[in-house]
């Protein structure tokens, strides 16, 4: 089962969905599954987007209807895809990442590539749900400082003067 976060600043929550999960059930249901993975990854950038006081799309309604029945047409499919892609690295821009996905990245694999870029566009959202439920992605390891105890002072060679 998907984790749920909730987006900071709203009453909304997000799901950090497995990207093979999401995969392998668009493909077992013919894509049904899509339609609502779709519909429901727009919703919650819409509402971190709110959150964040940045546009990451107004309508999800308006995307699903875009890859379908509106991908019939063509335009319009690859049109949401585009945006789409492009407010996923939007998204990890508003929660502060530093090393964020491209979108032309997302949108080239999600048109040329469809499983693959099912796969990166929902592991590149699971980044933004850890980053903004942390307020940053785990760090790693700080290396070890030296310590700022006081050592035994060490003799050195020759004899020593006695201290005053």
């Amino acid at each position: 089962m998907a984790e749920e976060v909730q987006i900071a600043g709203t009453g909304s929550t997000a799901k950090v969905r497995n990207p093979f999960g999401v995969l392998g059930l668009s493909i077992i249901t013919i894509g049904v599954y899509y339609l609502f993975w779709w519909y429901y990854i727009n919703r919650e950038m819409r509402d971190l987007g709110h959150a964040k006081g940045v546009d990451l799309g107004q309508n999800p309604t308006n995307s699903v209807l875009a890859v379908f029945p509106g991908a019939l047409i063509i335009v319009p499919g690859i049109v949401t895809m585009w945006t789409t892609s492009g407010r996923i690295e939007g998204a990890q821009e508003a929660v502060g990442m530093d090393r964020r996905a491209s979108g032309p990245i997302i949108f080239i694999l999600l048109l040329l590539i469809g499983p693959v870029g099912i796969w990166y566009a929902q592991s590149e959202l699971n980044k933004v749900w850890a980053a903004q439920g942390t307020g940053a992605l785990p760090q790693p390891p700080a290396t070890e400082q030296p310590s700022t105890e006081a050592r035994p002072e060490v003799p050195t060679s020759g004899p020593q003067a006695p201290s005053a």
